[in-house]
């Protein structure tokens, strides 16, 4: 392997020849060879639109010779794109607020920017990573405002996947809408509910977590870029601090504006931590409805199996023929992570000090780790898992009738403490409770099948009033 030498304040160290990355970065990685997760590429390429729209508002201020202006806009398009994404290497944990990632994509984008211009990498005398892709910049405003726009297209995109979510439980709702079962509190039988209602629940919780998702994208567009070092705007060209904002909304697409209080936004992230609490909250409703899909698929034939999940691979190396609900499964250890990251974030967050937060990479790592996962994971439950889910109206219809939960549609009718007798009689005799109804003389079949519909076990009122005083009257 061939290499070249560079230097900087500390010395010289050789990089690879054919490396588009320099030396900060090779030093950067030998000091935090540590996860094995490399900085996120969403995170890389929003940092590479903030110097793309640099090096725009440099040119615009004079500050930056068009030539070189014009070989960088083209070398951070190229990489904002997904571009020589094997070049940024340094590990997502590191130390310096994000200062090594941010040197990582200059000398990136300054090495293209040199070959561009015909250059041989590693000629900083021709695109400088500091002088020129850094200009006016500081990897205090660049790396919390590249997080704020790559987390927006994140939040967006995930909004985006729990609306399909949403669509296809309400479907799910309206194809259930007349399966009458058991309703459940406690693991115990309680009163009947539709299948539908089950479902439209799931469905409301996933609106709730889209809509509250969908507002908090409006905090993330105020940014501090042009805010340098602390805030202040100290070495930034008033003109460039004004314009870059405006290159940046035309590049991303998003209504992003410069915040009143640059220093407020370079030492505070609590926006993020907002983001990662609603992430929590999606993931919270995300697995109390995949435990519950587990619960009401159990089975098939020694659970509840109210409802049939999409066979999809094979469940045992030992036992034939088994399958296992593994979406629900996976949605649930996402949901953990997500959990847990919204605890490591929050702890970095309150770890800020003074003029600054120095732990801005773990920050970033989590929240969009867990922008990541979900969007993938809510995907996948969404097509591999909803979509498919059968309902088993007969099984329903077992549970229901084998349980006791519909006495208390008949105790506004006969008082709780003669209900509590017929149960305990069914119980102690063993029969089904419907048949030791009607021996009572109390209800005939008829005023009970009358009774025990959707319409009238599942709505506000009291079951069967109508048809009761009605039929009675009548006799």
């Amino acid at each position: 392997m061939e290499f070249r030498i560079e230097k900087d304040m500390l010395g010289e160290v050789k990089v690879p020849q054919a490396a588009y990355y320099g030396i900060h970065t090779v030093r950067a990685a030998g000091n935090f060879p540590v996860s094995g997760f490399k900085t996120n590429p969403f995170l890389i390429r929003a940092v590479a639109q903030v110097k793309q729209a640099a090096a725009e508002a440099n040119m615009s201020a004079g500050l930056l010779d068009r030539r070189i202006g014009e070989a960088i806009v083209k070398a951070a398009g190229e990489v904002a794109g997904g571009g020589l994404s094997d070049q940024f290497i340094v590990d997502a944990f590191q130390g310096g607020a994000g200062t090594s990632t941010n040197m990582n994509v200059n000398e990136v984008i300054a090495n293209r920017a040199i070959e561009l211009l015909r250059g041989q990498k590693g000629d900083y005398l021709l695109v400088d990573p500091l002088e020129h892709v850094n200009l006016s910049q500081s990897t205090n405003d660049v790396y919390p405002t590249a997080l704020r726009v790559a987390a927006i297209g994140r939040v967006l995109d995930l909004s985006e996947v729990l609306a399909d979510l949403q669509g296809a439980l309400q479907e799910k709702e309206a194809s259930f809408a007349g399966i009458l079962k058991i309703g459940r509190t406690e693991m115990q039988d309680a009163v009947p509910v539709t299948l539908g209602q089950e479902f439209s629940a799931y469905a409301e919780a996933i609106a709730r977590d889209r809509w509250r998702l969908y507002k908090v994208e409006e905090r993330l567009r105020q940014v501090n870029l042009g805010g340098t070092a602390v805030g202040t705007g100290l070495n930034a060209n008033p003109h460039y601090i004004y314009s870059v904002i405006e290159e940046l909304r035309a590049i991303t697409g998003y209504g992003l504006a410069r915040s009143e209080n640059t220093i407020d936004l370079t030492q505070n992230t609590d926006v993020f931590v907002e983001v990662s609490g609603l992430l929590k909250a999606a993931a919270v409703n995300l697995a109390k409805m995949a435990g519950d899909l587990r619960l009401l698929s159990s089975g098939p034939l020694g659970g509840l199996a109210e409802i049939k999940l999409p066979e999809i691979q094979a469940g045992s190396s030992i036992m034939p023929g088994k399958v296992n609900p593994v979406i629900p499964e996976m949605i649930t250890q996402v949901s953990f992570q997500v959990m847990g990251n919204d605890q490591v974030l929050a702890a970095a967050a309150a770890a800020g000090s003074l003029e600054l937060n120095a732990f801005m990479p773990v920050i970033a790592h989590t929240l969009l780790q867990s922008l990541e996962m979900l969007i993938n994971a809510v995907n996948i439950l969404n097509e591999k898992c909803v979509k498919g889910i059968m309902a088993d109206e007969a099984r329903c219809r077992r549970w229901l009738e084998e349980s006791h939960g519909f006495i208390t549609a008949l105790t506004p009718h006969l008082g709780y403490g003669q209900a509590a007798e017929l149960v305990k009689q069914a119980r102690r005799e063993s029969k089904n409770l419907r048949e030791v109804v009607i021996e009572s003389g109390l209800f005939t079949s008829e005023d009970l099948a009358a009774i025990f519909t959707p319409g009238e076990l599942t709505r506000p009122g009291v079951a069967g009033t109508k048809y009761l005083k009605k039929g009675r009257d009548k006799r």
